[in-house]
């Protein structure tokens, strides 16, 4: 698995409570390649979003690993867990996760800057450009539709060119038009950067565009 950009090692998670143990996800094991596109299917409520937390750091694992272009993720505190996010993974989420207080613009800007970018502004509007965007620099979310709002989460995502991209239910908010045009979108620019992307979706339409496909069933990889 060394030539991988993603390799989940023998992952289970499960929570404890007053009325038991219920595990979540029992023994996921695979490996992604750099620029390698995976769809991670399931029903709802089957641990598809709880691995994509786990890929990303944002939840740990009750027992396995995940390493990152060779870094064991779970081997590092929080704070080197996140500074390794910041230069390596971009995200799209259903709910878009704009900041409201911010325009279109300033969204974009934001890991720019805090990657402490000279150029966050050009090329902010630059990638806003690509995503069609460019009349919208100034605008806030409140006054964008939800696909721009998605467009403007997709500039924000690509725009430190990521290694791996981490979309959860992208088109989930928007309707059937909309969101194909935003997957169209979202694989042009994956090409492009050549950006491995993992992928939850309930869209079997959608997955179908992806090289790999992860089926969750009651928390087991199915082959």
């Amino acid at each position: 698995m060394s030539d991988s950009i993603i390799s989940v090692e023998h992952v289970f998670k499960s929570v404890t409570d007053s009325t038991g143990t219920l595990e979540i996800l029992h023994d996921i094991d695979f490996a992604l390649k750099a620029r390698e596109t995976a769809a991670i299917v399931g029903a709802s409520g089957s641990g598809k979003s709880t691995l994509l937390s786990i890929i990303a750091g944002l939840d740990t694992p009750s027992q396995g690993t995940v390493r990152l272009d060779g870094q064991d993720i779970f081997a590092v505190d929080e704070d080197a867990r996140a500074a390794l996010r910041a230069r390596k993974v971009g995200f799209v989420f259903q709910s878009f996760q704009l900041l409201a207080n911010l325009t279109a613009l300033e969204n974009v800007m934001l890991p720019l800057e805090l990657d402490g970018r000279k150029d966050a502004r050009v090329a902010a509007t630059d990638m806003l450009r690509r995503v069609g965007l460019d009349s919208r620099l100034s605008a806030y979310p409140k006054v964008l539709s939800g696909g721009e709002q998605q467009r403007v989460a997709l500039a924000r995502a690509f725009v430190l060119h990521p290694a791996v991209l981490l979309a959860d239910e992208p088109t989930g908010s928007l309707d059937f038009a909309t969101g194909e045009k935003i997957m169209e979108l979202m694989f042009e620019l994956n090409r492009e950067q050549g950006t491995t992307l993992v992928l939850v979706t309930h869209d079997l339409t959608i997955a179908q565009r992806c090289e790999r496909r992860i089926t969750i069933e009651a928390g087991r990889a199915l082959a």
